[in-house]
């Protein structure tokens, strides 16, 4: 049995305390047996073991084993050149990693500073990290609530648990017995660490400290939950496994065969031989090997990242830009993110059967309308600032919003009919009253609850008459507030009564009112998005409401805005909890609303999600969202939400809204082809200079490359055109494909293909140039391969553009980026052969432009073969 669940003297019991508050002596043991009323955290990685953990990709691996070989024979250069690299590398993921810590922090931020407490006795204020279950704590308006508690009194309490319910509307408090078992939102009885007192004052017994509190779940939960590497890391981290292990066997095999020719072939001078061969292999590493490659990623990325922020959306986390474009699946917030976050009135009813709208013309309003317009504006506590600020209830702003819309301005009523007297709103009433002179009679104005508000009322107006109250009047209003309920809407009913000039009224003065009618209102959809709900649809993206509201208000808004389906299921966080992970897993697909959820109902929907290999989106704004938003493959959070859960998030939404994430779904999906056409650029390239590096070891002809010329193609001059692909605008029906498949390879559909081919053109070019070169000498030959490697290199900027297209097809000026990268590196080749930096670049000085036409005119007709390629049928396009 829970705490709520118990009366107060069994909960003083167990506890082993009273009213009166603990003695000193029994403080210091409960704090030593307990500890300290804080949040404990697991221990943090430090930046060193974080830092040596970016060692063990297996390119990176290979890199170093390079770097050191090129050391130790003297080529300090290229060495220092690879170490740079790594280093900078190193260094950002660091980074990354850290900003990824400060979830918790914020989580413990919210920490009460101070509480006030009865010990031994007597009223005092002390640290809140010093309390203790069994402690007496006293809450007064204003206050953070410092630890969990049963309350023992209640006067009017209202406590904002939107941190942890989602709810966006104060929670009323007592201290009856709540006999169900209910989710945290529905624990009338229980105060939780962390949230803040709106109103009235409270008695509580502390029932848990520190991490055996709500909050302190919370925090756990973060501390558990697993930041998933997105889909693109995962592959690049296989890939990269792939292609170390591919290049050590390749690297190895080459100088085998070298050093078997050197040993049976008489060669006269082996050291020199074996060295020559060692340096072969080194070649063929350093040229498989996209030193680049995750420089490239990271600025493509940031590209993206820029894309979203003009779309409001601000990301975190760099990978969560990739990420995005391969959400399938997005769990989203109801209030402010589905809905506007503000309550608006949209339908009323009149005991003489009249609804709908109100006339926009006060002159022509019947005695019924103007009575209930005056109920609604004066018995009202909510205002409207000079700079448009609304200030109060959700729900009384909506009123006087209302008799705004409907030209009568609300301060006008309030002028015209000052209040003399007034009945606060409480929560054990449920009902509010204000007395104000109307047209020369005193009057009490009464707004509350229907089912409050019918019990009280004895009389009803119609047609501007007060006739007696009947049980068939009662039945129509009763019918239509649970029409208005079906339709998710809250409501309220309004009543008056005539009392006497000059006295106090009192409670006992709620009865015999006049009924005069019910005004429904709801937190209504944004406009934009039953569009954007639609076109998640077109692109396979599934949408799942999960919110902290009722069942009834959740599917209602589902349904109409078209996240659920005439036989779609919508469950409950209880219901939730009683399914077991195979009814679950059966029953997800169909799910599309899950209501009145805790954090651990949000972490396992996302889990099930994952576990069906569905990348997914979870939107939050509350601390009870933050383990669920580190959870979900991509977290977002509101702009407009808590810090703890913008930290643990690896998106921002600046304005709250879900049409954003969509926008930015379309910016991911763009990013990620890309990548992809940078990735294939890159390895096209790659492939082509192993191809002849692996024909001259066959043909015993000299190494075409430096260590250095690869560096420079692969650091330097590719990296520029690899950026500029990484600007491309997006396909068209970008935003019609279905979501990728998570397991699906980088090299998957044209892309493989585009790599080979164009790979093998550029490994062709070069052969053949190093062929013609070799007829003038070995450093010749050198010198015509690397020129024909680079300038192919470049040059397949143009095709690299599109898989399917031409460059003129695909729009040669779209991407003005493009052109400037191959005008750039075309200058950069230029400073090769340039005096005094020849001979670093191993470029002879009797290279000139009969050697450069050669290699020119090769590079030239190697990407026209990539370009007449595209019009062989491909499986699809990327």
């Amino acid at each position: 049995m829970e705490n709520y669940q118990k009366d107060q003297e069994t909960i003083l019991s167990e506890l082993q305390t009273s009213p009166k508050g603990l003695q000193d002596a029994e403080v210091k043991t409960r704090q030593e047996r307990d500890g300290l009323n804080e949040l404990k955290q697991k221990a943090k990685d430090s930046v060193l073991k974080l830092f040596l953990a970016t060692f063990k990709d297996a390119m990176v691996i290979v890199l170093l084993i390079v770097a050191v070989i090129q050391m130790a024979l003297g080529s300090v250069v290229e060495s220092l050149i690879i170490f740079a690299v790594l280093m900078i590398n190193s260094v950002i993921s660091v980074i990354q990693t850290k900003k990824a810590e400060s979830s918790l922090d914020a989580l413990s931020s919210l920490s009460a500073p101070e509480s006030k407490v009865i010990r031994n006795g007597v009223k005092v204020t002390i640290p809140a990290k010093e309390l203790v279950v069994g402690d007496i704590v006293i809450l007064d308006a204003g206050d953070y609530v410092p630890a969990d508690g049963r309350l023992l009194e209640a006067g009017s309490l209202q406590i904002n648990e939107g941190m942890l319910t989602g709810e966006s509307v104060p929670a009323d408090k007592d201290i009856e017995i709540v006999e169900k078992e209910v989710p945290v939102g529905d624990r009338s009885n229980m105060v939780h660490s962390g949230t803040l007192v709106t109103y009235g004052r409270g008695l509580v017994v502390v029932t848990g400290t520190g991490n055996n509190t709500e909050i302190g779940q919370v925090a756990s939960l973060i501390d558990n939950a697993v930041a998933k590497q997105t889909p693109l890391q995962r592959k690049l981290d296989d890939f990269s496994k792939k292609l170390g292990f591919g290049i050590l066997i390749l690297s190895i095999l080459i100088f085998a065969i070298q050093a078997a020719r050197i040993f049976f072939g008489g060669a006269t001078d082996v050291n020199t031989e074996l060295l020559n061969a060692f340096m072969f292999a080194v070649a063929v590493a350093v040229a498989a090997i996209p030193e680049a490659l995750q420089s490239i990623v990271t600025i493509v990325l940031s590209t993206g990242t820029n894309k979203m922020a003009k779309k409001h959306a601000i990301i975190r986390k760099l990978p969560a830009v990739e990420t995005l474009g391969s959400t399938s699946v997005i769990c989203t917030d109801k209030t402010g993110t589905l809905t506007q976050n503000k309550m608006t009135i949209v339908d009323y009813f009149l005991p003489n059967g009249q609804t709908g709208d109100f006339n926009s013309t006060p002159d022509t309003w019947t005695t019924d309308e103007a009575r209930l317009m005056q109920i609604a504006v004066l018995a009202n506590d909510s205002n409207i600032n000079d700079q448009g600020q609304e200030l109060g209830d959700p729900t009384e702003v909506a009123m006087i919003a209302f008799s705004n819309k409907v030209n009568k301005p609300y301060h006008e009523l309030r002028n015209a009919y000052p209040r003399l007297a007034e009945l606060p709103f409480d929560s054990d009433r449920k009902l509010m009253s204000t007395v104000h002179v109307i047209d020369g009679e005193n009057l009490m104005l009464t707004k509350g609850g229907p089912d409050v508000v019918f019990n009280r009322s004895s009389k009803i107006l119609i047609d501007g008459k007060v006739v007696p109250l009947t049980d068939d009047n009662l039945k129509s209003l009763a019918d239509q507030n649970e029409i208005f309920s079906d339709r998710a809407l809250r409501v309220l009913a309004f009543a008056y009564k005539p009392v006497s000039e000059g006295e106090n009224i009192t409670f006992e003065d709620e009865n015999d009112l006049i009924l005069v009618g019910l005004v429904a209102m709801i937190d209504p959809p944004r406009e934009a998005v039953y569009g954007a709900v639609e076109q998640a649809k077109k692109a396979g993206i599934k949408t799942v409401m999960i919110t902290g509201d009722h069942k009834t208000t959740a599917r209602a808004i589902a349904r109409d805005i078209g996240i659920s389906e005439p036989d779609d299921i919508a469950l409950t966080g209880q219901e939730l909890d009683a399914l077991s992970e195979d009814e679950l897993n059966a029953k997800l697909e169909k799910i599309s609303v899950y209501a009145r959820v805790s954090p651990e109902n949000k972490i396992r929907i996302v889990r099930a999600w994952q576990n069906k290999d569905k990348i997914s989106a979870m939107t939050g704004d509350g601390v009870n969202d933050a383990p669920a938003l580190k959870q979900a493959d991509i977290g977002i959070a509101m702009g407009s939400g808590t810090d703890v859960a913008k930290d643990a998030a690896a998106m921002v939404l600046t304005d709250d809204n879900f049409v954003s994430i969509i926008s930015a779904v379309e910016v991911g999906r763009n990013v990620f082809d890309n990548i992809k056409k940078a990735v294939a650029y890159l390895f096209a390239g790659n492939l082509g200079a192993i191809i002849a590096i692996i024909v001259a070891l066959l043909m015993n002809w000299v190494n075409p490359f430096t260590a250095l010329q690869l560096l420079f193609i692969n650091l330097v001059n590719d990296s520029i055109p690899a950026i500029a692909l990484g600007m491309e605008k997006g396909e068209p029906n970008v935003m019609e494909r279905k979501p990728r498949d998570p397991n699906e390879g980088i090299f998957a559909g044209d892309t493989l293909r585009s790599v080979l081919y164009r790979g093998v053109l550029i490994g062709i070019a070069v052969v053949i140039s190093q062929f013609i070169g070799l007829g003038y000498s070995n450093e010749m030959s050198i010198a015509m391969a690397f020129t024909t490697l680079i300038l192919a290199r470049t040059l397949q900027t143009f095709p690299a553009r599109s898989n399917t297209q031409t460059s003129i097809g695909a729009g040669f000026f779209s991407n003005m980026y493009a052109i400037y990268a191959v005008l750039f590196c075309s200058v950069l080749y230029g400073v090769t052969v340039l005096p005094g930096v020849r001979s670093i670049f191993n470029i002879p000085n009797n290279f000139g432009w009969e050697q450069w036409g050669i290699a020119a005119g090769l590079a030239l007709a190697a990407v026209i073969l990539m370009e007449l390629a595209k019009f062989i049928p491909s499986k699809k396009e990327v």
